[in-house]
């Protein structure tokens, strides 16, 4: 299932351009635009709830911190379970983490060793809002991967093409974006 012409247009209408966020030459691609516009944030939710109703998941892992937001509210849709990947540090309980590489340095993001461990060899939609380098995507896909679900798509609102994020995801498992920008 993909977007309709006119879908696709709400959505890309509601999404705001920040030029030199977070530094200078950057144009930062702002969703909480998306968020305070009922009808582009319905328009997004329902086609993402379509999409994914015949998917039989388990369980919608979305990363920290505007997967929350997609991630749950699908989770919720789809009547299913969500599960949280965070930052490090966040979750109160026993974890397990995984390292990225950043512009300049590392990072870190963990899950619950018990995520997904109510039902053996679950299916997961992990969630984003964007996708670019793919480092904390990457990341993300392994701790699934480790706490013994499979990651059976990667959903991201955008995916910057011109960097190389969406093609080393493919690699563990097929990533679906509603909006790519070049």
């Amino acid at each position: 299932m993909v977007l309709s012409t006119t879908e696709r247009q709400i959505i890309e209408d509601s999404i705001r351009d920040i030029k030199d966020f977070p530094k200078p030459g950057i144009v930062f691609k702002d969703i909480t635009t998306i968020l305070n516009n009922a009808e582009a944030y319905g328009v997004l939710m329902n086609h993402l709830c379509e999409r994914y109703k015949s998917y039989n998941l388990d369980y919608i892992a979305g990363i920290d911190a505007r997967g929350f937001i997609f991630g749950a509210a699908l989770a919720q849709m789809l009547k299913i379970g969500f599960v949280p990947i965070r930052k490090k540090g966040k979750l109160p309980f026993t974890t397990i983490s995984e390292k990225y590489a950043l512009e300049y340095g590392i990072d870190e993001v963990e899950v619950h060793i018990d995520a997904f461990s109510a039902i053996p060899n679950a299916k997961v939609l992990m969630i984003d809002d964007l996708i670019a380098t793919g480092g904390t995507a990457n990341a993300a896909a392994n701790l699934i991967s480790q706490a013994g679900a499979t990651c059976v798509e990667s959903c991201f609102i955008m995916g910057l093409t011109f960097l190389d994020g969406i093609k080393k995801l493919e690699e563990k498992a097929p990533v679906y974006t509603l909006i790519e920008v070049d």
